[in-house]
């Protein structure tokens, strides 16, 4: 397709005249519309420069308007060719940064502009650049750019104002956002509620936004999808079952439930207050389905523990011949891998295979992370080799396979292959490779493997990468050297690292070192952890030290008194929480 777009359009220039009068500079329009790709764009620049049209306003305009939207990099050398670019190429520029991978370049644009003499800002300027400080979460930007619109006025402008509360809402200042919502109300559209529901659903507070709700309905404002879409999530938060139907019902009598995208977020609302059959009736009552509503549907079986009824809902869809794709079974073999359910999962292996679904980077990883979670390493090592594409989760799936088995020289090996195929590691494929040299007792090679982190990928280490190597020291018995390394973290109130290494003197024995760990975690804790308490009392017990229980309760009772903690009486036990497992039952394997 793209080849035949090329060969139309070079037989379209050479047709051209080489010279354009004005009435003849729309032709050119519907050829840049139709451009796919910047060499595309490119010839047309060619023949403009060739018939001395690159000195026409009108011409460049256009020509940075499409260049724009397919190539900002490449727009912008047009941009700085261009002597006077007036603000409409000013905005086309903007535009471009706005959308693309590096929207932070639109700021030194939009200051260029400020600083160009004779160019007044319009709307699109400060809505072009807001868009770009929502995608970096530039606060102070983005409150300039509030405080100009003020000063010229421009705020008053709806769309102006609606783009604000959306970058308000994006970067989570929703204080912001509502009282400049509430500044001039009766300019407010359904955008503007859209915007500031949306908001409060993104800090988690559903009940506000069903509150906003019902003030928008008394407004006699009419609501849209978007409504729609975003009080139904807060319902679904909410897990307000009753407001669910009621809200179902406010649907049909509008008559939005034609709409696909509404269908699914209904699925989803029922099923996270609990009530998947209404999701299932609501699912039934739509005539046409397309493949994204088939795929709502059995994630939420599968999200809800509901696998068998998951996998008839895909047999089902085999009948109705709808092509299934990587997102259909997604979800299903997420919830396989928690559960440990291997037939099931092995099935829909088989049904991968049968139904000739490419082992791309997304079906290809869930399948190795099932198989690796339920045992089946062998498969999963199979499924990972014949991978048609990976990407860094696929990676770190096989990585973490390798690890949680406790083959972690082959963890290892994956690791740098990982490196060698041109993937660059994120924080959690680290996280990954440490853990399996936890588990392998290779305290060197994690050593290096949490080195090279900082030095060569300059990924910031978190907690949790350095509660892996504690635990790698403390389970290869180095205590003294995990105490070291604790001390010397940037980290220093957290308790979870100090916790690994009270874990580490719990499964050696040490009763010394553990009461010095245990007196530093009730410093951390404003109350008394039952996992402290039970970790050192195992450590009493490996060293063969019980009767010390006694002097352990009187040492706890002074530590906890110098700290200001009240320790637990009679009428707060410490309890431990039980643990749980689950196997499968009639394994006789399942048919797709």
């Amino acid at each position: 397709m793209k080849l035949a777009n090329a060969t139309r359009l070079t037989q379209t220039l050479k047709i051209w005249p080489k010279s354009l009068n004005p009435g003849q500079y729309q032709t050119i329009i519907p050829v840049l519309r139709s451009c796919k790709q910047t060499s595309e764009i490119s010839q047309i620049h060619g023949y403009v420069i060739r018939t001395g049209l690159d000195h026409d306003p009108f011409i460049l305009s256009k020509l940075l308007v499409a260049s724009s939207l397919l190539d900002v990099e490449y727009a912008a050398s047009i941009f700085k060719q261009i002597h006077n670019p007036n603000l409409f190429m000013y905005n086309s520029i903007l535009r471009g940064y706005s959308i693309s991978d590096d929207p932070n370049q639109a700021f030194s644009v939009f200051n260029n502009l400020r600083a160009k003499d004779g160019i007044l800002l319009d709307q699109f300027s400060f809505i072009t650049t807001l868009k770009a400080c929502s995608r970096e979460f530039a606060i102070f930007n983005g409150q300039t750019i509030h405080g100009l619109a003020l000063r010229s006025g421009h705020v008053f402008f709806i769309n102006v104002k609606n783009t604000l509360l959306h970058f308000y809402s994006a970067c989570r200042r929703i204080f912001y956002a509502h009282k400049l919502f509430d500044e001039s109300p009766e300019v407010n559209d359904v955008v503007s509620w859209n915007s500031l529901m949306g908001g409060y659903l993104h800090v988690s507070k559903p009940d506000v936004v069903l509150a906003l709700f019902r003030e928008m309905c008394c407004s006699c404002l009419t609501a849209s999808v978007t409504t729609f879409l975003t009080v139904l999530s807060a319902v679904g938060e909410a897990g307000d079952s009753l407001g669910g139907q009621s809200l179902h019902g406010h649907c049909l009598k509008v008559g939005f439930c034609f709409d696909s995208n509404l269908v699914s977020a209904l699925i989803d609302m029922y099923a996270k207050t609990g009530n998947v059959s209404s999701g299932r009736r609501v699912f039934d009552e739509v005539v046409v389905k397309d493949v994204v509503l088939w795929n709502c549907m059995i994630s939420k079986y599968a999200e809800n523990c509901l696998l068998e009824e998951s996998l008839a809902l895909l047999r089902l869809m085999k009948v109705k011949q709808v092509k299934p794709n990587s997102a259909t079974l997604v979800g299903l073999l997420s919830a396989c891998a928690a559960s440990g359910a291997t037939s099931l999962g092995e099935s829909i292996g088989s049904y991968v295979e049968e139904e000739g679904l490419p082992l791309d980077a997304v079906i290809g990883t869930a399948l190795v992370d099932m198989y690796a979670k339920c045992g089946v390493l062998d498969k999963a090592i199979d499924i990972f080799e014949r991978m048609e594409s990976k990407d860094v989760k696929s990676w770190t799936a096989m990585i973490a396979g390798y690890g949680v088995h406790g083959w972690a020289l082959d963890a290892i090996r994956v690791f740098y292959r990982m490196e060698e195929a041109g993937c660059r590691p994120n924080e959690v494929s680290f996280l990954a490779v440490l853990s399996a040299c936890s588990h392998g007792g290779l305290v060197m090679e994690g050593m290096k493997c949490f080195e090279r982190m900082g030095q060569e990928y300059g990924i910031m280490p978190k907690i949790e990468h350095y509660g892996s190597i504690i635990d790698l020291f403390g389970r290869a018995g180095l205590l003294e050297e995990a105490h070291n390394f604790i001390k010397r973290l940037p980290i220093k109130s957290d308790a979870t690292a100090w916790r690994a290494l009270l874990s580490a003197c719990r499964v050696y024995g040490n009763v010394e070192l553990g009461e010095c760990v245990k007196s530093i975690l009730v410093a951390f804790d404003n109350e008394q952890h039952p996992t402290d308490s039970i970790l050192l009392s195992s450590t009493y017990a490996i060293a063969g030290r019980l009767p010390d229980q006694t002097r352990m309760q009187v040492l706890e009772k002074d530590m906890f008194k110098r700290a200001g903690i009240r320790p637990a009486g009679k009428e707060d036990k410490i309890m431990k929480q039980a643990g749980y497992s689950t196997i499968e039952m009639d394994c006789e394997g399942f048919e797709l």
